[in-house]
């Protein structure tokens, strides 16, 4: 088995959600409740203070040069539309894909679009208008997707998709490679709340038990979805997560890839 490590950018700063969401009062009522349940420290919580009046909310850079000391290919779904809770510009987005692209790092698309035909066409246009990529994939904010979105993806000219959560091997959809996905983050460290409810023994127990569970199915990739905004000791147990998570499948010989890279080992050998 080997493992496809991902990173969904929702946030890049602050401002770009006064007065257009809701994001910032939850995320207020999140740090306190997280401090008041002793699942944070008051370290943590002055920090989430100074991410806020630095109007910094991604930790991209930091995460390239992470993934880059570690030997984890980074690949960065990125958006080109607004969606729920994602509301940063195409012009904030651009300054990041320029990085992200000259650190080599692999681009795709966070989705937004999801069960119209001409809205996934259009989205899928912008993008590689935008970022000069072609055959690039894409995963669905909120993974959204209804039984049609997939061949929607394909006959769209998507090279692969990462948005089904299941425990199943890469799959075709006409010329598209579907990825499911085994572990995001949020779902292990939130564990079915809307703030963080295990600390990082428990996460980490519960991450093996996924990883057990991707073995005895037999998967060729591991698929794992971490978001950039919490590489930061503002989310420690994250952070920690993360680190300990990568330490782990190296010292498991689980070597890491990208989405092309897979894609390039499918196709040779089903010839």
């Amino acid at each position: 088995m080997k493992a496809i490590i991902s990173h969904d950018i929702d946030h890049i700063t602050v401002s770009e959600h006064l007065l257009r969401d809701a994001i910032v009062p939850k995320y207020m009522a999140r740090m306190h409740v997280e401090l008041a349940s002793g699942k944070i420290s008051l370290r943590e919580y002055i920090l989430r203070w100074s991410d806020f009046f630095k109007n910094k909310w991604q930790n991209i850079d930091e995460l390239i040069t992470f993934n880059n000391i570690h030997g984890v290919p980074s690949s960065f779904f990125v958006a080109v539309s607004k969606g729920i809770g994602l509301n940063y510009t195409n012009n904030t987005a651009l300054l990041w894909i320029d990085q992200i692209k000259s650190r080599n790092c692999e681009l795709s698309i966070h989705g937004i679009a999801f069960d119209d035909p001409a809205s996934i066409k259009e989205e899928y246009d912008l993008f590689m208008s935008l970022t000069k990529v072609e055959n690039f994939g894409i995963r669905m904010h909120y993974v959204r997707n209804t039984e049609q979105t997939f061949k929607l993806l394909a006959d769209c000219g998507y090279k692969f998709d990462s948005t089904e959560h299941s425990f199943r091997n890469p799959y075709k959809v006409g010329n598209m490679w579907e990825f499911p996905f085994q572990i995001m983050d949020g779902w292990v460290i939130e564990n079915g709340k809307r703030w963080q409810s295990v600390n990082l023994k428990q996460s980490k127990e519960l991450t093996v038990k996924i990883i057990d569970e991707a073995h005895q199915n037999n998967l060729k990739y591991l698929c794992i979805d971490f978001h950039d905004r919490y590489f930061s000791h503002s989310f420690n147990t994250w952070l920690n997560w993360y680190m300990w998570l990568v330490e782990y499948l190296k010292q498991n010989k689980i070597e890491f890839v990208n989405y092309t890279q897979a894609i390039t080992e499918l196709e040779k050998a089903s010839g």
